[in-house]
């Protein structure tokens, strides 16, 4: 089994830095995938309501004998419910589906800024830790005015956020303003969705001929030595066991520089929506 390293959270609670995501994972695929997944050593799984397959990640679980304190389990609230006492509906919809008395890590999905009720959400979140449904709390796709309003109105700075990140699109606004308030910021999308040639930029395939690995592993390593946390999706074995096998070789700092360099710095990476536009 892979020795996977792990990160402490600005709340104390430590987290894997490489997990397995079950975004755009069929639901009928997810139970087979997840204990695939933990057949082979992923012990952090992050899922969310909207993927519509927690039920299979909790069968997974239930299945697995894997005692619970070494599992790390992410799910998310979804854009409808940040009103009134909804999020305190949602999570107790996500536990079922999921089977568990509490998650490790929850997070408001988008901050659905049209709607201007983050900052309630963010209200109810802590509620939800304090009452113990959760340990740890974070947030999703928050830009930097985002994050500054949630901690201005309660104090209490969320322990990531989780945002979409690979070489093309680097975010260095946000990553920055993480570092500065201990934030850990996850990878998601962290090799590009596949929506742009990631793999044949010279960068990356420099690093990844030398150390004789792929240039999806020379990317999640890049991820892990920048300090993120990086969960690659896949239901297929093999890539699975690959992406897991990325702990054995280090980016040199002119490898990391070069593959840093392919963000232009105008946004033009980016491959999915922007939060102001998810409502």
């Amino acid at each position: 089994m892979a020795n996977i390293p792990t990160l402490t959270l600005n709340d104390g609670i430590t987290i894997p830095q490489l997990g397995y995501g079950v975004f755009k994972v069929p639901p009928a695929d997810t139970e087979r995938a997840v204990s695939e997944a933990l057949e082979i050593g992923y012990r952090h799984i992050d899922t969310a309501a909207i993927y519509g397959n927690e039920e299979g990640v909790g069968a997974a679980i239930a299945a697995s004998g894997i005692p619970r304190e070494e599992l790390f389990i992410t799910t998310k609230l979804w854009n409808d419910r940040h009103d009134g006492d909804e999020p305190n509906a949602a999570i107790a919809e996500s536990l079922e589906r999921l089977g568990l008395d509490r998650v490790d890590l929850y997070l408001v999905h988008w901050p659905t800024p049209a709607r201007d009720n983050y900052v309630h959400a963010w209200e109810k979140m802590i509620e939800l830790r304090d009452a113990g449904l959760t340990r740890s709390i974070g947030v999703s796709n928050h830009l930097v005015p985002h994050l500054e309003r949630i901690v201005e109105a309660t104090g209490v700075v969320p322990s990531v956020n989780q945002i979409e990140l690979h070489p093309a699109y680097q975010q260095r606004d946000i990553t920055a303003w993480a570092a500065e308030h201990d934030v850990k910021i996850e990878s998601w999308g962290p090799l590009g969705q596949g929506k742009y040639d990631l793999f044949g930029a010279e960068p990356v395939a420099a690093a990844a001929q030398a150390h004789g690995k792929t240039p999806a592993q020379a990317v999640l390593r890049w991820h892990l030595q920048k300090g993120y946390i990086v969960f690659p999706k896949s239901v297929r074995r093999e890539r699975l066991e690959e992406n897991l096998d990325v702990f054995d070789f280090e980016l040199t700092d002119a490898e990391v520089a070069a593959i840093d360099a392919m963000d232009a710095g105008d946004g033009s990476g980016r491959v999915s929506a922007h939060p102001d536009e998810v409502n």
